[in-house]
């Protein structure tokens, strides 16, 4: 049976969005464009940096996005340079390094908190700069666990650094990849070179939330590979495993669109209310929301999925 989850979730608020804020930024080449969306009404709104996932846009994921918004959030939606509607080149010499770029990008919004507040009408005042929180899907999770701790040895230096950010204190990955090395296909190693994550310094409070149908072409593991994020990394963990999903989650990166395989509404309305009950918990704001969630998982049998805890040192 379904889990009925316990909130109002139709009371949602208007929202207001506005796009193509650009931010500068010289040493990526070109500006970096930006999507907010936030309650029409509410102070003290906690901020969602999300992450999209390899050639999409700031106009993608509005399921989760709008959600979020229209719940009591500010989410802001960069543009990345390996977005499709950017074009770079294959021979461009930025694409060895679009992992990092995408973190600085990460962090640039950050630092400029203030002045993307002051560029939207209504919105001055309101933002509660002390509770920030991440998420992102697919290539987009790896761009968040970055602020959360997780480390990528480059493909140009070999080397790995901590990139991650003391303003960001917990996030949500979704259909994220797992360790590379041989766990990936030859595929993957000639295309995404940088899929070399190191999750054990990754120990800030995260809900991993994956597709047991999940097949990648990047890895020769199965969809087990996008657990790893939960089970490699130390600290305070949530495992939300779907049934049945694959990498679109049942469609989160947006509303009827073609790269969606596995369409199921019921799933995505899981991960709307899981992500915006965890990011609650997460951030002190409450915590009954996702105990009870927790709660309904562990003590009746579902057809969504299941959700594991743990709190390693």
């Amino acid at each position: 049976m379904l889990i009925m989850l316990d909130v109002k979730l139709n009371e949602a608020q208007p929202i207001i969005s506005m796009k193509y804020i650009m931010l500068s930024r010289p040493e990526r080449g070109q500006d970096l464009s930006i999507k907010v969306s936030a309650p029409s009404t509410g102070e003290d709104l906690p901020v969602i940096l999300f992450a999209h996932g390899f050639g999409s846009s700031q106009d993608g994921y509005e399921p989760l996005a709008d959600f979020w918004a229209a719940h009591g959030f500010f989410v802001i939606q960069p543009t990345f340079l390996d977005s499709k509607r950017i074009h770079l080149s294959d021979d461009d010499p930025r694409m060895q390094s679009l992992w990092r770029i995408r973190v600085d990008d990460m962090k640039h919004i950050l630092d400029n908190l203030d002045y993307i507040e002051s560029l939207v009408p209504g919105l001055q005042g309101r933002i509660d700069y002390h509770r920030i929180v991440t998420a992102g899907h697919s290539f987009g999770g790896q761009t968040a666990g970055n602020l959360l701790g997780l480390q990528v040895m480059d493909p140009v230096t070999y080397a790995s650094e901590d990139l991650s950010d003391s303003r960001v204190q917990g996030g949500v990955l979704l259909a994220t990849a797992g360790e590379g090395g041989d766990k990936l296909t030859q595929f993957a190693v000639d295309n995404f070179s940088f899929l070399n994550p190191n999750f054990k310094y990754m120990n800030k409070p995260t809900l991993i939330i994956a597709g047991d149908a999940d097949h990648s072409p990047l890895t020769v593991e199965g969809p087990e590979w996008m657990t790893e994020p939960y089970y490699k990394s130390p600290g305070s963990k949530s495992l939300l495993n779907l049934y049945d999903a694959e990498h679109s989650l049942g469609g989160i990166p947006g509303y009827d669109v073609k790269e969606t395989t596995d369409d199921n509404p019921q799933r995505v309305e899981l991960i709307q209310y899981a992500t915006w009950a965890y990011f609650r918990y997460v951030l002190n704001i409450e915590s009954a929301s996702w105990l009870a969630l927790c709660d309904q998982f562990n003590n009746s049998n579902n057809d969504l999925g299941v959700i594991i805890s743990k709190n390693d040192d």
